[in-house]
């Protein structure tokens, strides 16, 4: 075939990652020729943010365009990849095409059709008479050449805010929007000077007002928080007074009620604030897909996680990187058995706890298998355990047992943090949490995981316990973080 006949390569086509629903609604990204990642870690391509981002992993998946073709893939994400509402390890990548981070996370559109008008474009406010100056009222002739500088002013202030909110500077808009008018008063005549200084004065002082009141707002949260952490003191030396306890709890609740319902507010939302602790972020964001929210984590509790993340690092780092990357098929195993239990996939990381995935693991008490089992629960969750067979080293079918186990756990504890407190009576058994947790008279609070916690309700065995399994799940969330 001559040089002249070679085939004409198909036009390179534009295909986007947009979303229309919750917090990144508008969002819009255009992919370009190699991978793109994609998660909430400010070092991905496309930074995903919003109060629903607790189900999207710090990278949490990856789109590799060649050519025309597109390729998606999971980055051994928390929550898991959904395309078109199944679960994807690897896959095709196709337009139309729904994206989902989780089971029950935020979702993006990934399309090749030339995108609508931008939620941008139309709620920008415009003066009369820039866009349609003097000569060209509404609904009269067409607007002549002088219109064109404006329009195109509005078509790269809107580039630019999409481009910011992209990147996650959503507080670029006010400086974008005072440049624009900036560049529109040296195209305009002298009459729309006045208008637009105007706007742009009030806009200043718009401004300078949210710029107070959020430093006012600072102030009073960083006051609330000082509140906060000295009656979290004091509770830690009232172990052995239940009143005391339950006083400075109540105490707490009211300053922990007026710190959200500050933070809820529009101007502390869009104001800049200094950074969270890591692993008191990474606590309170795995507390809130329990549902188990907390304003306030304890200080021991933190301390404690942050014991054994260290104990991860260091004398158990043998084991815990040979548990997150040989073991990896294994926990992919027991994550798709939990999401399709409908129980939280990062549950997955109790056998890490347990046994460190070694199916003959076996107890002085009797248990054995990855989920360490106990012969009467597993016989009661529907295993077999005799002399020619013991279903407990399975690991499908000890997964499904505990997650069995672990759904009448969460349903017999109800209440908001009945998934930590199911985890309480996973290591020292339901009649015994109950047991534990009788002095406590409320039955409201004897369902509420860190009222017992903060007045030592529960055995010191389970405070030990549910902290090192958060730290294991900390760790399995963030595993390049800690360096495995």
């Amino acid at each position: 075939m001559s040089e002249s006949e070679q085939p004409t390569p198909a036009p390179p086509i534009r295909a986007r990652l947009v979303s229309h629903l919750g917090a990144t609604a508008g969002l819009m990204y255009e992919l370009a020729d190699g991978a793109t990642s994609v998660g909430r870690g400010p070092h991905n391509d496309l930074v995903i943010q919003g109060p629903d981002v607790a189900s999207v992993s710090l990278q949490h998946l990856e789109i590799r365009r060649e050519g025309n073709s597109f390729r998606i893939r999971d980055l051994d994400s928390t929550n898991g990849t959904y395309l078109n509402g199944e679960p994807i390890t690897e896959a095709d990548l196709c337009a139309p095409a729904t994206i989902r981070f989780g089971s029950q996370g935020p979702e993006l559109v990934f399309t090749t059709e030339e995108p609508a008008p931008a939620e941008f474009d139309r709620t920008m406010a415009i003066p009369e008479g820039v866009l349609n100056p003097p000569g060209n009222p509404p609904g009269g002739p067409e607007p002549t050449a002088p219109t064109e500088p404006y329009e195109e002013l509005l078509s790269v202030a809107v580039a630019r805010a999409r481009h910011a909110r992209l990147k996650g500077l959503s507080g670029e808009t006010l400086t974008i929007m005072r440049e624009t008018l900036q560049d529109a008063l040296r195209h305009t005549s002298r009459r729309f000077h006045m208008v637009i200084g105007v706007l742009a004065t009030g806009l200043v002082a718009v401004a300078g007002f949210a710029a107070w009141q959020i430093s006012v707002l600072d102030r009073q949260k960083h006051s609330i928080d000082q509140r906060i952490r000295d009656v979290e003191a004091q509770l830690q030396k009232t172990a052995g007074s239940l009143a005391d306890s339950d006083r400075l709890v109540s105490e707490l609740s009211g300053y922990q009620n007026q710190a959200e319902l500050l933070e809820r507010s529009v101007f502390y939302r869009f104001g800049p604030h200094e950074k969270e602790d890591f692993l008191i972020r990474e606590i309170r964001a795995l507390m809130a897909e329990f549902g188990a929210e907390v304003y306030s984590v304890p200080p021991d509790f933190v301390e404690r996680a942050g014991h054994y993340i260290e104990q991860d690092q260091g004398p158990n780092r043998p084991l815990v990187a040979h548990v997150l990357n040989d073991g990896a098929p294994q926990l992919k195993v027991i994550r798709q058995v939990l999401l399709e239990e409908r129980l939280p996939a990062d549950l997955a990381y109790i056998p890490l706890v347990e046994s460190a995935l070694a199916p003959d693991q076996s107890s002085a008490a009797g248990a054995r298998g990855p989920w360490q089992l106990t012969p009467a629960t597993a016989r009661t969750f529907g295993l077999r355990v005799d002399k020619q067979l013991d279903e407990r080293t399975d690991l499908t079918k000890s997964t499904r047992a505990s997650c069995r186990f672990l759904r009448e756990l969460i349903l017999d504890f109800g209440a908001g943090s009945s998934v930590m407190l199911a985890l309480a009576a996973y290591n020292l058994g339901p009649s015994r949490v109950k047991q534990a947790v009788m002095n406590v008279r409320d039955p409201i609070k004897q369902r509420n995981f860190w009222y017992l916690y903060r007045v030592n309700a529960l055995p010191k065995e389970t405070r030990e316990y549910v902290p090192r399994v958060v730290a294991a799940m900390i760790i399995g969330r963030n595993p390049r973080h800690f360096g495995f």
